[in-house]
């Protein structure tokens, strides 16, 4: 696949020119941009991560809420991650010790539907004794909660934080 995907690429780089003074367009004159820019399919073009590191309900709902204005405003061009650390994490359990509203729930639930990833800090896991099985089927155990965030902000992701 490596050694087709590089003479293919070239090829239609190639045509680009001939396409344009044919009448077609190239996709920079269409504003699409040059083949820097290319964004493969299912790769979204904005990314973002957001910090819930507090217990509070309108903290949660607010994060909650912002994240699912962006995937309104952007649809499938956006990935969102929201790293839950700290007291933040009840989100994110089963049984969770902190009280976790009905109405926050069902934002997790649904934003996770549409493909928002929730990362739970394993660090914090430890320190309330939880393993993967008290968390919700959806979230995703990541070893240190700081340096999840630290890492998707060096992979290109904004980073949001309340």
């Amino acid at each position: 696949m490596r050694m087709l995907l590089g003479p293919f690429l070239l090829f239609v780089l190639a045509l680009q020119p001939a396409l344009a003074q044919e009448g077609n367009a190239s996709p920079a004159d269409e504003g699409i941009g040059d083949a820097s820019e290319l964004v493969f399919p299912g790769e979204a073009r904005h990314k973002v991560v957001y910090q819930l590191n507090k217990a509070d309900n309108d903290y949660q709902e607010h994060i909650l809420f912002s994240a699912g204005a962006l995937l309104r405003k952007y649809g499938d061009d956006i990935h969102i991650v929201i790293v839950a650390i700290g007291p933040g994490i009840h989100v994110l359990g089963k049984k969770p010790l902190r009280p976790v509203t009905e109405m926050v729930r069902q934002r997790v639930e649904s934003l996770a539907q549409y493909g928002v990833e929730f990362h739970a800090c394993g660090n914090t896991m430890k320190t309330l004794g939880w393993t993967e099985d008290d968390l919700l089927p959806f979230a995703k155990e990541v070893e240190v909660g700081a340096a999840d965030l630290m890492e998707l902000q060096e992979e290109g992701y904004a980073y949001i934080s309340w």
